[in-house]
């Protein structure tokens, strides 16, 4: 009877599992996904995207990549605004700014298009789920804890950042000032946070002002991929090379050369890739029902796994990685 009654409980619970299992509809296919980078000619951009491409052709989706030429705050909308007129399914975006796209985006929602923010955020009103690179709060202490380290915590740092409105920016700059009140940063002091607008020759620019304007600067931290492969340029080729240690977010193919030459030590970043392919996984299950975009819905995404989702339905991807002359060679991204 003893086993009999066993039998049955594994029976039952097989039941279960299956009929749970056979709830969870499975990925819609011929999804039209429009994915919207800050902007396409920025080498950070276009791996993301790729990702999210990737992730198309794995689930059947029809998945395209749109977006303008410069990261302004309003560049976005006439993109929004085709994407509902064509009937997209879901927008996968990386906003310019955390406001002032919220009036078209409301019209995409209101049209039955998804939402699903990457890399760069809205206001939790804009969006259903935001697919973060890593924890911000994370990011920003990780990059004051790595200059410090390559300063030997003393001396003046500046910030080298992308737009003045960037919403993923000013959360990192707000936790690396957070950072900078523990005692072992006492003799580090930020004097200038300088804007390179995502743009080349502008960072280029702006990273000669830090090193012209402040002559006992000891470190830069830029978090944008333009701003840390253009201050590594010009310090390349400075006198300040081998004095100013430079580190931020960019990404290995950019910065190889600048750490085997001696301009950077090290410096930070995630896949990309994995942050657009997250984002259209995640765009996929919420248009075929898989979640809703509650705290604690699960999805699986492919070769990334299953992830959870979290307060304001955010999802993180992992922790950022350190790339230095040790193991850069090993990435080819």
């Amino acid at each position: 009877m003893k086993t009999r009654s066993l039998l049955l409980s594994a029976l039952t619970l097989s039941a279960l599992a299956t009929l749970a299992y056979a709830q969870t509809p499975a990925l819609k296919k011929g999804l039209k996904i429009t994915l919207l980078p800050k902007n396409i000619n920025n080498p950070y951009n276009v791996i993301e995207t790729s990702g999210g491409l990737e992730a198309g052709k794995e689930i059947g989706a029809l998945v395209k990549v749109v977006g303008p030429s410069d990261a302004g705050a309003s560049s976005q909308v006439s993109y929004i605004n085709t994407a509902i007129a064509q009937k997209q399914d879901a927008l996968v975006l990386a906003a310019n700014d955390a406001n002032a796209l919220l009036p078209y985006l409301a019209r995409a929602k209101a049209s039955g298009m998804k939402i699903v923010t990457m890399d760069s955020d809205t206001a939790v009103s804009g969006r259903t789920l935001f697919i973060n690179q890593a924890n911000s709060e994370g990011i920003g202490r990780a990059q004051v804890q790595l200059v410090g380290k390559l300063i030997g915590y003393k001396g003046e740092i500046a910030v080298l950042s992308a737009t003045p409105n960037a919403t993923n920016q000013n959360t990192w700059i707000k936790w690396m000032q957070e950072e900078l009140k523990l005692p072992r940063y006492k003799d580090m002091k930020l004097v200038k946070i300088a804007y390179g607008n995502d743009d080349d020759q502008k960072s280029f620019t702006e990273m000669q002002g830090l090193i012209q304007a402040y002559p006992n600067l000891k470190g830069v931290i830029s978090p944008t991929t333009v701003g840390i492969s253009a201050g590594a340029r010009y310090l390349s080729t400075s006198p300040s090379k081998g004095k100013v240690a430079l580190t931020g977010l960019g990404t290995p193919n950019q910065m190889r050369a600048f750490v085997k030459d001696g301009t950077v030590t090290a410096f930070q970043l995630w896949n990309p890739a994995d942050v657009g392919y997250l984002a259209t996984y995640a765009a996929a299950a919420l248009v075929s029902g898989q979640i809703t975009g509650k705290p604690g819905e699960k999805f699986k995404a492919g070769r990334l796994g299953e992830y959870t989702i979290g307060k304001d339905g955010e999802i993180i991807v992992g922790p950022p990685y350190t790339f230095d002359k040790a193991n850069i060679d090993k990435f080819d991204f």
